[in-house]
Order: C-alpha cells, then sequence, then structure tokens
C-alpha cells in the first residue's frame, strides 16, 4: 500500500470511528462537519496529496469590520496553535489551514488534528464574531430587544451589548 492509501484508509477509520458526517468527494479527497458548540458546525476539507495531508477548515467569512484587530488576534493566536494556522482566501474569508507528511498520519494524530481544528474553531468563533462583527450583532440585539423577540442566540455577547460598549 502506497503512503498515499495508506493515509486515505487512516482518515476514512478515523471518521467512522469518531462517527464524523464525512465524504470522499473524490479520491483522497474528504468532506468532514466537525459537530461544536459555540461554532455549531466547522466545516473541513482534507487532502490527501502524493507527499502531504492538507487541512482546511472554514470558521468565519470576511469580517465586515475592524480587519487589523481581527487578523492581529489570528496572528497571535497563530503563535499557539498546534497543527494549523489561521489564514484567509482571496476573499477574506477565515480558515483554518495546516499540512503534515504523510508519514504523520496515524490514528493518533489525526485524532490529535481533528482535536485542535474543532477546538481551535469553537473557541476563537465569538471573538472573531465580536472583533469583526461588533456593529451587525448590535443592530440584531437592537432590533431584536426593541420587539421582544429572542435573543438566545446573541447570549454570547449579552455583556458587552447590554454595557452599551463594543469589544
Amino acid at each position: 500500500m502506497t503512503d498515499r492509501a495508506a493515509a486515505a484508509e487512516t482518515l476514512r477509520s478515523a471518521f467512522t470511528e469518531h462517527e464524523l458526517e464525512w465524504k470522499e468527494i473524490e479520491d483522497g479527497v474528504f468532506t468532514v462537519v466537525l459537530p461544536g458548540e459555540k461554532k455549531l458546525q466547522t466545516p473541513c476539507r482534507f487532502d490527501v496529496g502524493s507527499h502531504a495531508l492538507g487541512v482546511h477548515a472554514f470558521v468565519a467569512r470576511h469580517p465586515d469590520e475592524n480587519h487589523e484587530r481581527v487578523y492581529r488576534w489570528m496572528l497571535e493566536k497563530n503563535l499557539r496553535l498546534y497543527g494549523v494556522a489561521f489564514a484567509v482566501d482571496h476573499l477574506g474569508d477565515i480558515y483554518l489551514d495546516g499540512r503534515l507528511p504523510l508519514s504523520s498520519v496515524t490514528p493518533e494524530e489525526v485524532d490529535r488534528l481533528l482535536g485542535a481544528v474543532l477546538s481551535y474553531a469553537d473557541e476563537s468563533f465569538n471573538t472573531i464574531l465580536e472583533l469583526g462583527f461588533a456593529t451587525s450583532i448590535r443592530t440584531e440585539w437592537d432590533w431584536r430587544t426593541s420587539r421582544g423577540e429572542s435573543t438566545r442566540n446573541l447570549e454570547a455577547f449579552r455583556g458587552w451589548l447590554e454595557k452599551d460598549t463594543t469589544p
């Protein structure tokens, strides 16, 4: 079995073992949905290449505002991450992206990588929203509270919304 075939089989086994929603959209290219708490789902793509495994996980769309602060926060966060780093695509959408040599694609390493992507996306989501979408969140909060609508999905931001300040 080639390194590429072995890596693909390791991924299939790991995704199945962890009961993840996944598809192999072409030979060695997988889409996976990681369930979270703050970020309910993190869509990922795993690409098994000739020499490396690529990992690409969507975190958030292009921030509406405060770009410099969002990007600085991501760069500082990158100093502490394992296996992946924050990146932006040509549209400015935010991803976690990484590469591993095929020789590192073991069940233990795939488990560690899945955990890293899930925790980094989930733990970072509200901070990215606060920094890059504060005006939109404020507008939605004001609209809902003025009409007595539920603010349940905005609870994570209640502290600064009620103080009438932005992060």
